[in-house]
């Protein structure tokens, strides 16, 4: 479990399930990797980190044997900006721990780092070489206002939210030490992204 610090101790996870899937064609959420569906891979790490997980769809019939809380989007077509917007409103604690259902190797020791490391920012944001890994990251309610003025302003990219809030970037070389295959942020979109899967 992760140590007791003010920063986590109230720290939800949260795992956006995405739209329609209409890529894959059926509901990836469910596509099996050595057995087991993606979104219980995602879930089973979190389950050893978080105390309090939040489904985020606006398909909650799909999800509700899981048995977690779930939330819809309170602005739909917002795609991934919109879930994290909604699980800040909605969660009691202070802050999440955001990623998809369809990002199945995520690594604990490399979210227990990115925990350490998140006191006193507003958010924690992967970055590999130039690229920013907004569904793996941890945001804070304090990052609300920012969601909702971007929003606002019909700009619905995560990373647009960044220059308006404190982010502790974690570097590659920080990276590695967890996850040297970078695996944590490979996403199955469509079936031929099966074909480059080694379950790490």
């Amino acid at each position: 479990m992760y140590k007791e610090e003010p920063f986590i101790s109230d720290i939800s996870g949260v795992v956006l399930t995405g739209g329609k899937s209409s890529r894959y064609g059926t509901n990836k959420a469910y596509v099996k990797i050595s057995g087991t569906p993606m979104i219980l891979k995602v879930i089973k790490v979190m389950r050893e980190l978080f105390r309090h997980i939040v489904l985020i769809t606006n398909d909650p019939d799909e999800y509700a044997s899981l048995g977690f809380d779930m939330y819809e989007d309170i602005i739909k077509g917002l795609g991934p900006l919109g879930g994290i917007y909604t699980a800040l409103l909605s969660i009691e604690g202070g802050a999440g721990f955001f990623t998809a259902c369809d990002m199945p190797f995520i690594k604990k020791d490399l979210v227990e780092y990115m925990l350490e490391v998140g006191s006193g920012f507003d958010a924690v944001v992967p970055r590999v070489e130039d690229k920013t890994e907004p569904l793996h990251a941890i945001y804070t309610k304090a990052c609300i206002p920012a969601i909702k003025e971007v929003i606002d302003n019909g700009e619905f990219q995560v990373n647009r939210i960044y220059p308006m809030i404190s982010v502790r970037y974690v570097e590659m070389e920080e990276i590695a030490r967890f996850d040297p295959g970078f695996n944590s942020f490979f996403n199955i979109n469509r079936p031929d992204d099966l074909r480059k899967v080694i379950d790490p």
